[in-house]
């Protein structure tokens, strides 16, 4: 297990702020080492954590230092960014005993529940799915006790703005994988005009949030809104168009390409990909967002997942085996940490 004390210092271009550097002290450890490309970290309620291995077609578990794998997802055709992606566990897990997982299958990015020890069974077919790209695959429960996916355009801009299209968009849905009551409309679709969406989370208001990959420009934190219309293609970051909801933070796609997104201790953290560090950015009690403060820059490489643990801790995991990294020893890893 190693220890480590670390300062890092960061900065980020930020539509309608100007930022100064942040630094922040972290204590990490270990918990996981020599994975392959885990895409999603969820916990199961025994505190044992659940991560999906993106190439592989792997649900792991962690726990106590031990990392086994329970499962192996059938149907999942790893090509570019696809793969098997986002893990959600059921909110009422000790009785239902259901996890669920996003994942690329030959025709079409799939959403599936099962129990451990059992085969999945898919609950929504037919979100597009992307030859190398733009596949989404954030998966969480949010506080309603419903289903969130944030799916790609899958390089078809045109799948964003179209309703009839489950690409590019936030899906919201029961557990048997149907449109939940109160959708904006009589789909699963939530909200729409999103580009590529792999982080979702809930501040402790219950108001909910939304990490974006940007084009070439800006990437996104995003306030989601029911039915709002997130502006991709039209938009990349703000355009000001009342027709659409503008970000709430953006960077440029160097400082940052995100992934994962979590709510822990009143600031959500989000991991970035190209941008090599994990963003921390504070939450205030109207929703409003303060200034983002870069942790762990250039530390430990392109980081994907992000999730706060029920010991108080932050988890993260790194995405240096994906082809795009330079991967250190050890790699890839989940690291927790008390930053």
């Amino acid at each position: 297990m190693r220890l480590r004390n670390t300062l890092a210092i960061g900065a980020a271009v930020v539509v309608g702020l100007s930022l100064t550097p942040g630094a922040a002290f972290g204590v990490e450890r270990d918990v996981a080492t020599n994975l392959v490309v885990p895409w999603d970290i969820d916990f199961l309620p025994d505190r044992s954590a659940l991560v999906t291995e993106r190439g592989s077609a792997r649900v792991l578990s962690v726990t106590g230092g031990v990392t086994r794998e329970v499962a192996r997802i059938p149907g999942v055709s790893a090509q570019g960014e696809g793969g098997l992606l986002g893990i959600a566990v059921s909110p009422t897990y000790s009785t239902d005993r259901y996890v669920f997982v996003y994942y690329t299958s030959t025709s079409d990015n799939r959403i599936a529940r099962f129990r451990i020890g059992e085969t999945p069974q898919p609950i929504v077919t037919g979100i597009p799915r992307g030859r190398t790209i733009h596949n989404g695959g954030g998966l969480s429960f949010g506080p309603d006790g419903l289903l969130y996916a944030g799916t790609g355009d899958a390089g078809n801009t045109a799948n964003a703005q179209n309703p009839g299209s489950l690409g590019g968009k936030i899906l919201r849905m029961t557990m048997d994988g149907r449109p939940a009551p109160g959708n904006p409309t009589s789909s699963l679709v939530y909200s729409l005009g999103h580009r590529n969406v792999q982080g979702l989370a809930w501040d402790a208001q219950r108001r909910m949030f939304a990490a974006e990959l940007g084009q070439n420009r800006l990437d996104e934190l995003n306030r989601v809104q029911p039915g709002g219309n997130y502006g991709w293609p039209a938009c990349e970051g703000p355009c000001n168009d009342p027709r659409f909801v503008d970000p709430v933070l953006t960077w440029s796609t160097a400082q940052a390409s995100p992934s994962g997104l979590a709510f822990h201790q009143g600031n959500l953290y989000m991991a970035a990909l190209r941008g090599q560090r994990l963003w921390k950015i504070p939450v205030a009690a109207d929703g409003g967002v303060g200034r983002p403060q870069a942790l762990f820059s250039g530390v430990y490489g392109r980081l994907r997942a992000v999730t706060a643990a029920p010991d108080g801790t932050l988890w993260f995991s790194t995405s240096n085996r994906d082809g795009r990294g330079t991967p250190q020893a050890g790699d890839d890893r989940i690291v927790s940490t008390t930053s």
